[in-house]
C-alpha cells in the first residue's frame, strides 16, 4: 500500500509526493509531517492528552529525522517531545502529555452529539489544478462547507495511505493526519487571494480515537489585526473526541 514516508532507517524517513500541499511542489503538508512525530510518541501504556505542534518553518519534501526525548518523567504523567528535522535544522516540533490509562467510564460523558455519519456526507469539490499530493491522497466528504466554501464547515475525511510504507496506520496517527486541515476547511477567505497559514496546532483529546474517518466540525475567526484562530470538534464515527486550535497568519497575497 502506498505511504506518506518510506523508512531508511529508524530515525529516517523518505517524503512520498503524497506528502506535497496546494501552495507547492516542495512543502509538505502539516497533517503527514505531524502524524509521523505523532506516531513517535506513541507508548502501549499512556494515552495521549495534549500534543502542540510549533511549526519552524516549511516542511520540504525530502528526507527527514526523527527524535524524541522524555522532558518531564512521571509515574502517571510525562511530558515528551518530538523533533522532525531536515539536514540538522528542525522544522517541526511536537510536545505531547501522554497520562497513564485509567477506567473511568462510570464517570465519562459531556462530549457532545456526534456528527451525522460519513453516509450522510457528499464529496467536497477539489478544483482539479489543487488536485495530487496530499488532497489526493485523503479522501474527503462534505457535510457542510469546504476546502472553497468560505466559512464553517463540518467534513469527513479519511487517508488513502499508510503513514509509514509497512507499518500498519493506526486510528491515531489517521487522525493526527487530517486535524491540521481544519483551517483549511473553514477558511473564511479565498485562499487563491490569501494567505491563512497556522504556525501551530494544538489536539487536546478526552477520548482515544476508532475507525477509519475522522471528522471535523471546523470554524474559523479572523481579526483585525493579522491574526485568525481556527478550531474543531474532532469526530470519529463513535462521536467526538477531542478539539483542536490554530493561530493563523493572514495576510492578503
Amino acid at each position: 500500500m502506498p505511504a506518506f514516508y518510506e523508512p531508511l532507517d529508524e530515525h529516517t524517513y523518505r517524503s512520498t509526493p503524497h506528502t506535497v500541499g496546494p501552495w507547492g511542489p516542495d512543502s509538505q503538508h502539516l497533517g503527514p509531517p505531524s502524524a509521523l512525530l505523532v506516531r513517535s510518541l506513541l507508548d502501549t501504556d499512556r494515552v495521549l492528552a495534549r500534543v502542540t505542534f510549533e511549526v519552524l518553518g516549511p516542511v520540504p519534501v525530502a528526507d527527514l529525522t526523527v527524535s524524541t526525548a522524555l522532558d518531564r518523567p512521571g509515574r502517571s504523567v510525562e511530558l515528551a517531545s518530538a523533533t522532525l528535522s531536515h539536514e540538522g535544522r528542525p522544522v517541526l516540533v511536537a510536545r505531547a502529555w501522554r497520562i497513564v490509562a485509567s477506567d473511568t467510564t462510570p464517570v465519562a460523558g459531556g462530549s457532545g452529539e456526534p456528527l451525522p455519519p460519513p453516509s450522510s456526507a457528499v464529496p467536497m469539490e477539489i478544483p482539479g489544478h489543487w488536485g495530487g499530493g496530499y488532497l489526493s491522497a485523503v479522501e474527503w466528504l462534505s457535510l457542510s462547507g469546504g476546502i472553497f466554501t468560505p466559512g464553517d464547515a463540518r467534513v469527513w475525511a479519511r487517508p488513502r495511505v499508510d503513514v509509514v510504507e509497512g507499518s500498519e496506520t493506526s486510528p491515531l496517527e489517521r487522525l493526527f493526519s487530517v486535524v491540521d486541515s481544519a483551517s483549511g476547511v473553514s477558511s473564511r477567505v479565498d485562499i487563491r487571494k490569501w494567505y491563512a497559514i497556522n504556525t501551530d496546532l494544538t489536539v487536546h483529546l478526552h477520548r482515544q480515537p476508532v475507525g477509519d474517518w475522522v471528522g471535523l466540525d471546523a470554524r474559523t475567526t479572523i481579526g483585525p489585526d493579522g491574526v485568525g484562530v481556527a478550531t474543531s470538534t474532532v469526530h470519529d464515527v463513535d462521536g467526538p473526541v477531542g478539539t483542536t486550535a490554530q493561530a493563523l497568519f493572514v495576510r492578503e497575497r
